[in-house]
């Protein structure tokens, strides 16, 4: 880049500067205005002391010159030399309204005035009282049992039924003198929630221990004020579930026919209520020797409201002696003597099922006397007869 040299003016020549040298300030021509102002060096002093300590620099002036007037022309540009409305307005940035093109919409049939979204309030309001979920009646069942042949048998065949009855349940076992550990174990395979109860009575000399085996059950469940029904569950008989769920609608006592193998086992008999409805009408009987009975009910044919034993004012009974069953009575007359203790007449019992026309359960009267009672299911030696794999 060529370099230009001017001539030092006269005017100027007082100035004087370090070594000699003088340098005068550019002329104004790079004013707009032509005026004969010029930059002195009070604007810029630092701009001017550095440029001739470079200047003297054969080889640096062209980069001196270069860097001044970028540093003029930076200056120049951000002096506000006019007006520029930098407001940035909100409206600048609004977008245009967009509305749908008018439509005429007729309705020939129908004039929609308005839509209602509402809730259906049967849904939301709540149940009245007949509505509310009443929880399941406890059964408190009741199963004597004694050492003979088919113990084992009887005592799982009805802890399965019972596991299969809803909760809740407790199965009142009852045994003789001592707990043996045969029962027990059966007690707890089978899942049911259970008592197992002794019954401390010498009944050596009696016919049927049972009686005092369901005596001391009721003694317990008096005593611990069981609420439930309770039900006199032989173990070898054989029952239905349904019998077990018609046993939470008894509200006092419950009756229903059973049906029972006869002593011949030729035939079958019905024993039970006659039931117009759930009222008690008569009574089904085929022995004559039984006539003489009140009430005509099977011992695993009825089932009663367990605060009968416990709450007297409540079902206002005349007595307040325990109700149990009677051992000094003839031979099949313990249930009816039992069910006097109960109720008054058929007017305070309840027929089911419906009609009393469904036999739920079935008493048959199997003679184990002669087995022995097994202590296991193991086998004690190998088969005899081997029989080689082909």
């Amino acid at each position: 880049m060529a370099s230009i040299r001017r001539t030092l003016s006269p005017a100027y020549h007082d100035r004087s500067y370090q070594n000699g040298a003088g340098f005068s300030s550019p002329s104004n021509k790079f004013l707009p205005n032509g005026s004969s102002k010029h930059f002195s060096s009070s604007h810029l002093p630092f701009l001017f002391n550095a440029v001739n300590i470079v200047y003297r620099k054969g080889w640096r002036r062209s980069f001196c010159r270069c860097l001044f007037f970028f540093v003029i022309g930076f200056v120049f540009g951000i002096a506000p030399f006019g007006y520029s409305d930098t407001d940035v307005r909100a409206k600048d940035f609004t977008f245009p309204e967009l509305k749908p093109p008018h439509a005429n919409l007729r309705f020939d049939d129908q004039i929609v005035t308005s839509v209602s979204l509402s809730v259906n309030t049967k849904l939301l309001e709540p149940k009245e009282s007949t509505d509310i979920i009443e929880p399941l009646k406890q059964l408190i069942v009741v199963t004597p049992t004694y050492n003979r042949g088919f113990q084992a048998y009887f005592l799982n065949r009805l802890g399965q039924v019972l596991r299969l009855v809803k909760p809740p349940l407790v199965w009142i076992v009852v045994e003789e003198k001592a707990a043996s550990h045969e029962t027990a174990e059966i007690l707890r395979k089978t899942g049911v929630m259970y008592r197992h109860v002794l019954c401390a009575f010498n009944s050596s000399s009696v016919k049927d221990p049972r009686v005092h085996q369901r005596n001391a059950a009721l003694e317990h469940i008096e005593r611990h004020k069981l609420d439930g029904i309770v039900f006199f569950a032989d173990d070898d008989n054989v029952y239905t579930l349904e019998l077990f769920e018609s046993l939470r609608t008894i509200s006092r006592f419950g009756t229903w026919p059973v049906a029972m193998l006869a002593q011949s086992k030729n035939k079958a008999i019905l024993e039970g209520p006659v039931c117009n409805a759930s009222q008690v009408i008569g009574w089904h009987t085929n022995d004559k020797s039984k006539r003489l009975r009140r009430f005509y009910a099977d011992m695993s044919g009825f089932a009663f409201n367990s605060s009968i034993l416990w709450d007297s004012k409540r079902w206002a009974r005349p007595f307040s002696n325990p109700i149990r069953q009677l051992d000094t009575v003839k031979e099949g007359f313990q249930e009816s003597t039992f069910i006097e203790q109960v109720v008054e007449d058929e007017s305070q019992m309840e027929g089911i099922p419906h009609g009393c026309s469904r036999i739920m359960n079935w008493h048959l009267h199997l003679d184990t006397d002669n087995l022995f009672y097994p202590k296991g299911w193991l086998l004690e030696k190998n088969l005899e007869v081997i029989l080689p794999i082909k």
